[in-house]
């Protein structure tokens, strides 16, 4: 539920914040006041569209902040945990800036997100409904949401079915490309043969490029190394000029141990020199036999460099180590497989194609039945709802037609109607006039309003343009219907629908300083009833007009009552 709206130079609203209560919120004002502007400002934090044409005349930015209350919203408290945005205390914080320059920044709860992704949540918070959307009610994406979402056991069949489909078109598509390659197959087969046989030839071993390497590093240093180990061992060993390193540690070592005799101070010395002995003696031993191993080989380094290149050059053609070329050659070989059983994976493919379609036309099928049990259920109440809205002989059918496999079913849909008796029912986008699609659009969210398919939090843009009189009354007994199980915010220049209002607010606008801007209050009870009467009369309130908006609003709250018993 929409707890606070707060916004900052938007078009004629240089700064508003008003606090929405449950139950039918209602905006009225002039016309051009700006209750529409408010409407879109919401919008902007539900991920509509944001220009920074709406900034208010001589400001670089505008800002709009809506708080939520989405206690008991599973399916939104899911959402917000797939995209890591804490909701631990049911209250969710929409903030959305843009700056003069186009700079858009969405916050929720204080994490950056996407405009994609705040249109995702949005879905879930409220339910927008002006003059604009009663068009889409002819559009079949629409008409299949509405028949859908009013049985709770058609989704779960739609996602079965999905998934069969899923299956079906993978399996399809693997058969479609196999098909198509047919004709290329001689001549790609012949290619994956050849470079399987280069591979093959070459006898790779799993490292081997490393080892090369490694060993042309070293021939490739051989005097060096030569030089060194010779200095090393007779640094150690000693030589023709020096008795080496062995042999003064030798000599250190008797020293050390003659001095123990005298002193224990020398205990702890002998043990840590006799230690380094064995050590100097250990790296001695590794000097002389690599020294008795070192051999330059002019030809083997040729020999190895020959090798390195002609791996070398299988990298270039195949991967970057030799055992990403073996895996090259395990995967074409898999392939060649194919290309040599190509009938039998034909075959194969084929019988998986028909077996998955078979499913998925299986799966369709139930999922037709149940649409048609719910297509007849959501006619009769959308017809009984339209009934109450002063059409007293209006028909409206939602027909299913066979259809080819599509990612929704095997299913057309169409709404079909009729406002008068004796008419035959027809496509809704060919009868329906302005003022019935009106109703017919309300009639549709009275009846989604029982279920749990739509938001918390509904809005009716001047849904009632273009009715008056009894019509007009029955249209705002069903607004407070609404109201009485959903969050409603209605702006309308009705004082039948006004006199509903859980709770009234009024857009006025003025100038100051040579600028305009709206403000909005929340009216309380006299001037809710002078308000009334202005609507109802066109002019200012009389004695006679505020009596009988008194009269309106009591009539109203007795009415409201009646809903919330039932």
């Amino acid at each position: 539920m929409l707890k606070t709206l707060t916004v900052w130079n938007f078009a004629l609203l240089e700064h508003v914040e008003i606090n929405f209560d449950a139950g039918l919120n209602i905006l009225t004002g002039e016309t051009g006041a700006g209750k529409s502007i408010l409407i879109d400002a919401l919008g902007a934090v539900l991920g509509h569209r944001l220009s920074a044409d709406v900034i208010r005349t001589g400001c670089d930015w505008l800002r709009v902040e809506a708080i939520f209350d989405i206690a008991g919203e599973t399916r939104l408290h899911e959402l917000l945990a797939e995209q890591a945005i804490d909701d631990e205390d049911d209250a969710l914080i929409v903030t959305r800036q843009i700056t003069a320059k186009g700079k858009n920044v969405i916050l929720v709860n204080g994490c950056h997100v996407t405009a994609a992704t705040l249109r995702a949540i949005g879905e879930f918070l409220v339910d927008v409904h002006g003059q604009h959307e009663n068009l889409a009610l002819v559009r079949a994406q629409n008409q299949f949401a509405l028949l859908d979402g009013s049985d709770a056991e058609i989704p779960k069949l739609r996602a079965s079915y999905a998934e069969a489909y899923r299956a079906w078109k993978e399996a399809a598509d693997k058969l479609a490309e196999m098909k198509s390659s047919a004709g290329t197959s001689a001549d790609r087969l012949d290619m994956l043969k050849w470079q399987s046989k280069e591979i093959a030839d070459a006898e790779l071993r799993p490292q081997e490029d490393e080892e090369l390497e490694a060993e042309i590093h070293r021939l490739s240093n051989a005097e060096r190394i030569t030089e060194n180990v010779g200095e090393a061992s007779a640094l150690l060993g000693g030589g023709a000029e020096s008795e080496g390193i062995l042999a003064e540690i030798g000599e250190l070592q008797r020293r050390i141990e003659a001095l123990g005799q005298f002193d224990t101070a020398f205990d702890e010395a002998a043990p840590m020199v006799e230690d380094a002995v064995c050590q100097l003696k250990e790296v001695f031993y590794t000097v002389q036999n690599y020294m008795d191993g070192v051999e330059f080989d002019p030809k083997r380094l040729d020999e190895l460099q020959a090798r390195m290149s002609a791996i070398d050059k299988l990298k270039r053609k195949y991967g970057s180590t030799v055992e990403e070329i073996l895996a090259y050659r395990g995967k074409i070989e898999a392939e060649i497989e194919g290309f040599e059983n190509f009938d039998e994976t034909l075959t194969a493919l084929e019988a998986k194609s028909a077996e998955t379609r078979a499913e998925a036309e299986r799966r369709a099928a139930v999922l037709t039945e149940k649409r048609k049990k719910a297509a007849k259920a959501l006619s009769d109440a959308i017809v009984s709802e339209l009934v109450a809205l002063g059409m007293p002989d209006a028909r409206l059918i939602v027909t299913l037609s066979p259809a080819e496999l599509s990612a929704r079913g095997a299913d057309e849909i169409e709404l079909l109607f009729s406002a008068n008796a004796g008419e035959a029912e027809r496509p809704l986008s060919k009868v329906a006039s302005g003022g019935e699609l009106s109703r017919i659009a309300l009639a549709i969210k009275s009846v989604a309003a029982a279920g749990d398919s739509i938001a918390q939090s509904m809005v009716f843009d001047e849904i009632d343009t273009g009715i008056g009189g009894r019509t007009a009354q029955m249209v705002a007994e069903r607004i407070a219907r609404v109201a009485a199980l959903r969050q409603v915010l209605c702006i309308t220049h009705l004082p039948q629908i006004a006199c509903m209002a859980d709770v009234h607010y009024y857009l006025e606008k003025s100038t100051k300083g040579g600028a305009t801007a709206t403000t909005v209050r929340q009216l309380p009870p006299k001037e809710r009833a002078r308000e009334i009467a202005r609507m109802a009369s066109g002019a200012d309130a009389t004695a006679a007009s505020l009596e009988n908006a008194k009269e309106m609003i009591a009539r109203a709250a007795e009415t409201k009552k009646s809903f919330r018993k039932k």
